[in-house]
């Protein structure tokens, strides 16, 4: 018998992470098809950061080499845009003009760089960062250009500034916001964070609008300009300053879209026999960019692919875990308080650690580490569990395992 055809659009994590578990539990059930626009097999988004500050090498970050998607009989089609969705023939079509036919796609496009429509925006050496692509630019720039700006101070931001700064450059970090990463700290860690990374050499501007990008005679940038009308050098400028659901394949097919393509509890979108996962989808009203709702995402899919039929997503509790060039950061949950809730705080300036845990009515509901999230994981526990903490509040700052020790001492 002929096999079901499944074509995905995009090979990122998300995507690939379904593939996986869909092997996993039939194997043998479609022929599959994979188109991804870059030229590489599957890799680590996230481990972008550590190649561009020179810690691991592109090949270091490949998830899925060429040769598993041999032994899995998936086509890869690399270096294919897929520019339209035909569902009334139930076809892809790339910009090559490659074409497939599926029963089932997979919709995987992930998210773009938010570059901001300022004056400039379209000088070279103006780039996101998203890409093994925008990695390369940026360690090649590195070598012949001293000047860099990050627009952003979000993680993806500072991870960028970090690297350029480790390459030799001098780094500004521009930030709308008040404080750095508000999005994963409260103002007091981001205050903390932000001394620790100006100790290594960064600069930052914080609470700052840009107003233009200014160019030389040759079309490259050379300095970005404030609202203020100060102006700081910049022979290279990193856009960090947010994402975008890639969505627009979606909409010119008719898929209904809100801040990312719109799916149900099984992935699927409003066309049954196309699902989508990952950054490009909202569930719920929401669009993931963490890794670990992805990975739930990919196991409801997968299941749902494979004709079994009875998982459902139901969204995901978040929390964030963040190595920012060498400091340990946690947050999850309502972590910064506000009405109805009281804090506990302890902050040990000689070690550089500084916790809040978030309390409502005796359950605890967020929680933010700086310097020490060893607990980060239990304190991720009880707020998804939702349970009292009245009779281990009075330790309850000091760790799990502080009765442990303290029966030990005993």
């Amino acid at each position: 018998m002929k096999k079901p055809r499944l074509v995905m659009i995009g090979n990122g994590m998300a995507g690939v992470r379904t593939l996986e578990e869909l092997l996993k539990l039939s194997g043998d059930l479609y022929d599959i098809t994979v188109f991804g626009a870059e030229p590489h097999p599957n890799y680590n988004r996230i481990l972008l950061s550590p190649v561009l500050a020179g810690e691991q090498s592109f090949d270091d970050i490949v998830l899925n080499d060429l040769g598993w998607y041999l032994d899995n009989n998936i086509q890869l089609l690399l270096n294919r845009r897929v520019v339209k969705i035909d569902r009334a023939r139930r076809l892809v079509i790339a910009d090559d003009g490659t074409q497939a036919h599926y029963d089932r796609l997979l919709i995987a496009t992930g998210s773009t760089p938010f570059i901001p429509p300022i004056p400039g925006h379209s000088l070279d050496g103006v780039i996101g960062y998203r890409d093994i692509a925008d990695t390369r630019t940026m360690i090649h720039t590195a070598k012949t250009h001293r000047h860099a700006v990050v627009i952003g101070g979000g993680l993806l931001g500072l991870e960028a500034a970090n690297g350029l700064k480790l390459r030799g450059m001098d780094v500004t970090v521009v930030h709308i916001g008040k404080w750095l990463l508000e999005r994963q700290l409260d103002m007091t860690a981001g205050l903390l964070l932000q001394n620790a990374l100006e100790s290594r050499g960064l600069n930052f501007r914080l609470n700052e609008q840009t107003q233009a990008l200014l160019g030389d005679d040759q079309g490259r940038v050379k300095a970005v300009q404030f609202a203020n009308g100060e102006q700081v050098a910049a022979d290279l400028v990193v856009m960090a300053a947010g994402v975008r659901p890639t969505t627009e394949l979606a909409e010119q097919a008719g898929l209904q879209c809100q801040r990312g393509i719109l799916v149900n509890d099984t992935l699927q979108t409003y066309d049954p026999r196309i699902y989508a996962i990952g950054e490009c989808a909202s569930h719920r009203g929401i669009a993931y960019g963490l890794v670990a709702p992805l990975f739930e995402q990919a196991k409801v899919c997968a299941n749902h692919l494979a004709q079994l039929g009875f998982a459902r997503y139901k969204g995901s509790v978040t929390s964030t875990k963040l190595k920012v060039t060498g400091i340990d950061l946690f947050s999850a949950g309502d972590f910064m308080g506000g009405e109805g809730t009281e804090s506990l705080t302890l902050r040990d300036p000689f070690s550089g650690i500084y916790k809040k845990l978030v309390i409502r009515n005796d359950v605890l509901v967020g929680a933010c580490l700086y310097g020490d999230t060893v607990d980060g994981g239990w304190y991720m526990q009880l707020i998804r569990e939702g349970r009292s903490i009245a009779e281990i509040r009075d330790h309850l700052m000091f760790g799990q395992d502080w009765p442990v020790a303290i029966g030990e001492a005993a």
